[in-house]
């Protein structure tokens, strides 16, 4: 894996440990309602300490998220790296320094054991002490290592101590335009799925506040939790341009679609608009325009990184546990200073954005979804189990996978040649962009839905079914069996399938197989898949009058095709004026052989396009096995 493989994973460990600090964030807004005059005086310690036991813990949950992220969930590595941390805190309150552990030592022992667990997991030593080698080799050797370390800590502890203090003031010295430049970056880095690396050094190493209990709090985020008026710099710019200013992007390209496109854009638009507002997830809607017009992100993450630069000269210090959404907002809204004023800023960057974007998408005609063939941003409910099949053959199919993870947002994937990607037919079944970062490694953007995605893409993986994945046979609109002005197709009396409008005269084999028969008007073709599935192609509707004349099959009877090997060519001309329709249906003759049927959504496709249907055969009523 090349070194941005390595910092995409890592990027996807750290967000691992976060997933819990809502729940402390929660506990300690609970605990500010006046318990006592309710009868309870007891509850607002219990939920104080829940809340402030998860902050004291973020380093063993740091060493574990990034253990198990960065080797795919070996629970041996996860176990090693909370062994070590046990030992190393031991260790250092041992010692007569102060030292508390933070989330840095976290993620160090975290990359340190599954680094060490690559190296050992396999490891043989002699028989009679072999017990100790492979995967039980790594917690002895992680522990080493932790003890080792808590050592020397413990010998450099005040240089380290007075290090941190420096670094916090170094930061701070750049007042204003250093909040700038890390709300620019940040937005930057979120193209590349890198920016959990830039925001948690600053959230959780940056500056240092001593508790009324003595302990040392370090990072913008704990700081501010744990009552640090000066904590917050560092997040609250961020409310703004996630409650306001990506939402006012969406209702822009929901004004400038088409407006026979309108209703679903607005639909998805504003399900992404109010994702973005309640709970900061703004990939989206970013991935919307990213591709289509990257001047225009470039202009957006100057904005976020000036919006912070204005919330810093204002005071305001807010803080979140999750992301800069109205629920983290509300719930913290009890710690902030002046945290009021969000809401005015917010409102008047995001007219600016709506005005900005608006003009912006009809002045230089960006291809925003719902005007062009755009980004794709669809609905999932409720479809996931079908499409993944066909994503899973989008990505070059499960033997391309080397490996498969998800965090928030976005599939992170290590394929064995990133050549077999179909960019097209992913942002068909939804993805709002494709991110290669070489070395085989992709990042896929599918939203909020990417983990269940995931999820069914693993099960598609492990069953053990017979799978015939179709490819696009022409170029142009994929439409319904049911929309094909014939009743013998529409009533899938020849078989079942789906159609296509072309927009060009080439007819492609959607399949491997073996050409069973040419028609003599050339107006249709029958291939046979190896699995028996018996595949009919029909260049339009009641064609075989016209008796051969716009067509020229350049494949016979006999011979072996593969996917997207030109069969026929035609002349569209010729065959709309003397035909019904150029409606082009692909249908599986001896359909009672197939168990199920996913289907991508019915639009526009390229000739050849990856994952426009699939097929799941019936077993044999014999031996179990799969047609």
């Amino acid at each position: 894996m090349n070194i941005m493989g390595h910092l995409q994973q890592l990027g996807r460990s750290l967000m691992l440990p976060t997933i819990v600090l809502p729940g402390a964030a929660v506990f300690l807004a609970l605990s500010a309602l006046p318990w006592a005059s309710m009868g309870l005086p007891s509850m607002h310690t219990h939920l104080q300490t829940a809340g402030e036991t998860l902050f004291a813990y973020l380093p063993y949950l740091f060493a574990f998220g990034v253990a198990m992220g960065m080797t795919s969930n070996a629970l041996t590595a996860g176990l090693a790296a909370i062994a070590g941390m046990f030992i190393y805190t031991s260790i250092i309150n041992a010692s007569h320094y102060e030292l508390e552990p933070t989330v840095f030592t976290g993620v160090l022992i975290g990359i340190v054991t599954s680094v060490l667990n690559e190296k050992f997991k396999s490891l043989k030593l002699p028989e009679y002490i072999q017990f100790f080698g492979g995967p039980r080799f790594v917690p002895l050797i992680v522990s080493a290592f932790s003890t080792l370390w808590a050592i020397i800590m413990v010998e450099i502890a005040p240089s380290i101590h007075s290090a941190l203090m420096e670094l916090g003031d170094i930061v701070n010295s750049g007042g204003g335009f250093g909040v700038f430049l890390f709300g620019f970056v940040l937005r930057i880095l979120v193209v590349f799925g890198l920016h959990h690396l830039v925001s948690h050094v600053f959230w959780f190493q940056v500056g240092a506040y001593e508790t009324p209990g003595g302990h040392m709090v370090f990072g913008d985020l704990p700081r501010f939790f744990a009552g640090d008026p000066t904590a917050g710099s560092f997040m609250a710019g961020l409310y703004p341009t996630m409650m306001f200013a990506l939402p006012a992007i969406a209702f822009a390209i929901i004004h400038e679609a088409r407006e026979d496109l309108k209703p679903k854009i607005r639909r998805t638009f504003l399900t992404a608009a109010l994702s973005s507002f309640l709970t900061g997830v703004t990939e989206p809607i970013e991935f919307a325009f990213l591709f289509v017009a990257p001047y225009l992100f470039v202009v957006h993450a100057l904005l976020s990184g000036f919006m912070m630069w204005l919330t810093y000269e204002l005071g305001i210090r807010t803080g979140f546990s999750f992301s800069a959404g109205a629920i983290d907002y509300l719930i913290n809204e009890h710690l902030a200073t002046r945290g009021w004023l969000i809401i005015p800023i917010g409102i008047f960057f995001g007219l600016i954005y709506y005005v900005m974007f608006r003009w912006a998408i009809r002045r230089f005609r960006i291809p925003t979804p719902g005007r062009e063939e755009g980004s794709q941003l669809d609905e999932w409910a409720g479809d996931i189990p079908y499409r993944a099949p066909l994503i899973l053959q989008a990505i070059g199919g499960k033997e391309n996978i080397v490996q498969m993870e998800a965090c928030i947002t976005r599939l992170r994937l290590k394929v064995g040649s990133d050549r077999l990607i179909d960019n097209n037919a992913l942002k068909h079944l939804g993805a709002a962009g494709v991110i290669r970062l070489g070395g085989g490694n992709v990042q896929i953007v599918f939203g909020t839905y990417s983990e269940l995605i995931r999820e069914e893409m693993d099960k598609a993986i492990r069953r053990d079914i017979s799978r015939v994945l179709f490819n696009s046979p022409v170029q142009g609109r994929m439409m319904p069996l049911s929309e094909v002005p014939d009743p013998i197709f529409a009533g899938k009396l020849v078989g079942d399938g789906v159609a296509f409008m072309p927009e060009k005269g080439e007819l492609v084999s959607p399949v491997p197989g073996k050409v069973i028969h040419v028609y003599p008007s050339m107006h249709a073709i029958g291939i046979r898949t190896p699995e028996g599935l018996d595949v009919l192609l029909h260049i339009g509707i009641d064609t075989s009058q016209l008796k051969g004349h716009g067509f020229k099959a350049v494949v016979k009877e006999g011979d072996q095709v593969k996917p997207g090997q030109l069969l026929i060519t035609f002349d569209m001309q010729k065959i709309r004026k003397g035909s019904k329709s150029l409606a082009t249906p692909m249908v599986i003759t001896n359909s009672d052989r197939v168990s199920s049927w996913s289907f991508a959504p019915f639009k526009s496709v390229k000739r050849g396009q990856a994952s426009v249907m699939s097929v799941v055969l019936k077993e044999r009523s014999g031996g179990g096995e799969t047609a």
